[in-house]
């Protein structure tokens, strides 16, 4: 708990909001400032964080030069769920609790990764730009579409979001394999799955969702190996990390028709994270893929979820209570801890 002859300093790192009118709300109440910043590199990051006494993060990479700089840092809360841009072990280290959002946008995610699929199984794209060219047939589409009623889908990571795209796969009568090393298979037997192999999987499935975290594991997880073992007319739904799909091994197999089609919400590049960020990724060229800016986790509720909660775990540290989502929890019991609890 910082004392309170201290001015306390939150910095929010970057954002893609309209105003922080959510996080200054809350953390006004503590006595806190609130200074926006749109850092895309670490020294940037440090000439505004370096005497913060937290940090809210979106997209900004949180190393451990920077973190090694920011002395009086309590808490860095992520917006998000995932905390791969965050060095989660220097922050451990150096005694800084670190939180994220799990729970805000299952929904969101799961109904995106849904459309996606649908979208290009039933060549929807095609179609309009077929009648707004004047072709009123069903062949218009210039390629067969197949009965979404017997694929087998394979769902990779089923965790709250990948669970919940298969409860939505369900009435439509699809087979669903599921790859998940971290997850009991008794529990996706009950939910009418099926668990497998990572191999089995990519062998089998007619379309792949991929809803896994981003780590060393799971970076070009999809790469030229993977996809020449896919099935010719398999489609890729990829909800989750850019990174975990190599895009110069995807867009040789779409442009060689060693898979039918994907469907990303973030490129390998991850746009977000760049500062002048071009399309010149090869594949925005292509015809069988679809892409959206990273906008899954998307909705007016989200939104505020989100900003809500990361924003409100920062007043709690601030204020001597412990967050509700902390990430390394081991750093609770480190010696180096900053946090101290309200006496």
């Amino acid at each position: 708990m910082i004392q309170h002859t201290e001015k306390l300093k939150v910095v929010v790192t970057d954002y893609d909001y309209p105003d922080l009118s959510i996080e200054t709300s809350i953390l006004q109440g503590i006595g806190a400032e609130v200074v926006g910043a749109q850092c895309k590199t670490e020294d940037e990051l440090i000439e505004v964080a370096y005497d913060a006494h937290a940090i809210l993060v979106e997209y900004a990479k949180v190393g451990e030069r920077v973190i090694s700089e920011m002395r009086k840092c309590i808490i860095i809360a992520r917006y998000g769920v995932g905390v791969d841009i965050v060095d989660v072990k220097a922050a451990t280290r150096h005694g800084i609790i670190v939180t994220n959002v799990p729970a805000y946008c299952i929904s969101e995610v799961a109904d995106h990764a849904i459309a996606m699929f649908l979208t290009m199984a039933r060549r929807i794209r095609e179609y309009d730009k077929a009648v707004r060219e004047g072709k009123w047939h069903w062949s218009a589409c210039g390629k067969p579409i197949h009965r979404i009623s017997g694929m087998i889908a394979g769902v990779i990571g089923y965790g709250r979001i990948g669970s919940a795209i298969a409860a939505r796969l369900k009435p439509f009568g699809l087979k669903i394999l599921v790859y998940d090393p971290y997850v009991n298979h008794e529990k996706i037997k009950e939910d009418g799955c099926i668990a497998v192999s990572f191999e089995e999987l990519v062998k089998n499935s007619d379309v792949i969702f991929i809803q896994a975290p981003l780590t060393e594991k799971t970076r070009h997880l999809f790469n030229a190996e993977t996809f020449s073992k896919m099935k010719k007319t398999a489609l890729i739904i990829n909800t989750a990390r850019g990174p975990i799909i190599d895009n110069e091994a995807l867009y040789y197999a779409l442009s060689n028709g060693l898979i039918l089609g994907a469907a990303l919400d973030d490129l390998e590049e991850e746009p977000a994270k760049q500062k002048n960020w071009k399309p010149t990724n090869p594949l925005l060229k292509l015809d069988n893929l679809l892409v959206s800016p990273h906008s899954a986790y998307y909705s007016e509720e989200s939104l505020v979820e989100a900003r809500t909660t990361a924003a409100q775990e920062v007043a709690r540290a601030l204020t001597g209570e412990l967050p509700n989502h902390v990430v390394n929890r081991e750093v609770l019991y480190s010696p180096n801890l900053r946090w101290k609890p309200r006496p």
